[in-house]
């Protein structure tokens, strides 16, 4: 294990300026460290407009098992578009965009890492695959250390109206456990143990503590965003587009899938597409979450374990049922061009699709998905998404060959 003690007081560049970006770059702040606040040109000119004088405001119920909470208004040291200005000296990286940014982010970064740094990845989304392929390109062979988690450490949003953003994010609930690891496979202890140093997991490692993956495959397989969203926005694209227009009264920015769009039909839908992850990580030889059938049938799905854990008989400590209304979700979407559509699944069910193809797995709901998203978007995901495995840096590979390479590199 290395010796981590010079992460206790090294600055924190957080990359990426929506609502992970922000709310980790506040939270890390009110926990007292120096904190650097990045976006890419040219979305830092709307994302970060101001923030050097207004700071962030972090509040919200932020519910978890262990009550968990920080709140205040965040201050950074550094607001910038300038990518040496926010990582120099820098030694704990997060990454907190959405993933379509994910290459652009990559390669600006890339040229100023610096031996000792270790990169944290919300959510991982197959970001440290890609990482590691853009640094294998470009020659970079400093000594970091890559790694992803399943998820980002909150349910967080931006409060907006129309176009414009304030200066706030709002906290839904934190999360008290997630599944990461590092991109190899034998860094992943001491990525793990770095995450101490990270106050933005402060509610994880003051809670059921971070969950040790068998690979990165095992942590993007741990994502549930696409098992989730992905079914829930397109089988109740109705309800949603029907929000304020049949169903009267009612705010359309007020629709939540959770809340609303959820029903036992769409359930049973998620959870054979599980069953499809859970067919694949083991066709591969990977990891995969294990969650009950009954899990899957709650208007928080198996998303409420993340943040109220599991009772002693390994069940959720809290269900929401389906007969009962409930405002426990999220907000959105509110559109089919929302990241539910236009992120999970041209990256998160094409991989699915592409390693089913290499390995002889067959995904026809996952399939049956990314069809119907095309259609209602007028695309082929199939042919048009950049995300392949050969993307990645693991297209051809023979499964002893991915878990050669996932477990030490090349």
């Amino acid at each position: 294990m290395r010796d981590f003690s010079y992460l206790k007081d090294a600055p924190i560049a957080v990359l990426g300026g929506g609502a992970v970006g922000k709310t980790c770059a506040a939270d890390c702040k009110l926990a007292g460290r120096e904190v650097r606040l990045y976006d890419l040109e040219p979305f830092a000119a709307t994302s970060l407009k101001d923030v050097d004088k207004t700071g962030i405001l972090l509040d919200g119920i932020q519910r978890n098992k262990y009550c968990f909470e920080r709140s205040g208004r965040a201050h950074f040291d550094v607001v910038t578009s300038d990518i040496e200005k926010a990582v120099k000296g820098a030694k704990l990286i997060v990454v907190g965009c959405g993933s379509w940014g994910h290459e652009a982010i990559f390669r600006a970064l890339i040229p100023h890492l610096e031996d000792g740094m270790v990169i944290h990845i919300f959510a991982d989304n197959f970001g440290a695959l890609l990482l590691r392929r853009l640094m294998y390109e470009a020659g970079c062979k400093k000594d970091v250390i890559v790694g992803g988690w399943s998820s980002a450490p909150y349910g967080t949003r931006i409060e907006s109206i129309g176009k414009f953003q304030f200066p706030h994010v709002g906290v839904k609930y934190r999360a008290i456990t997630l599944r990461g690891a590092a991109m190899p496979m034998k860094d992943t202890d001491d990525f793990l143990a770095s995450s101490a140093y990270l106050p933005c997991m402060d509610a994880v490692t003051n809670g059921d503590g971070p969950a040790k993956a068998e690979t990165v495959l095992d942590v993007d397989f741990a994502n549930v965003n696409p098992v989730i969203h992905v079914p829930a926005t397109i089988l109740g694209v109705s309800t949603m587009e029907n929000w304020g227009v049949i169903f009267c009264g009612h705010d359309k920015t007020t629709y939540s899938m959770y809340s609303h769009g959820l029903c036992p039909s769409i359930c049973e839908v998620q959870y054979q597409f599980y069953n499809e992850e859970i067919a694949l990580a083991k066709a591969i030889g990977v990891g995969c979450p294990t969650y009950k059938y009954e899990m899957f049938f709650s208007r928080r799905s198996v998303l409420t374990q993340e943040y109220m854990g599991l009772d002693e008989n390994g069940n959720d400590n809290v269900v929401f049922p389906l007969d009962q209304p409930s405002n426990e979700g999220n907000t959105g979407p509110n559109t089919i061009h929302h990241r539910y559509m236009t992120e999970d699944v041209p990256i998160g069910c094409k991989i699915y699709h592409d390693l089913g193809v290499q390995y002889g797995v067959p995904t026809p709901i996952i399939d049956s998905m990314i069809t119907l998203a095309g259609a209602m978007h007028k695309k082929n995901f199939f042919a048009e998404s950049r995300y392949t495995l050969d993307y990645l840096g693991i297209g051809g590979m023979s499964k002893e060959e991915l878990v050669n390479y996932l477990h030490n590199g090349k």
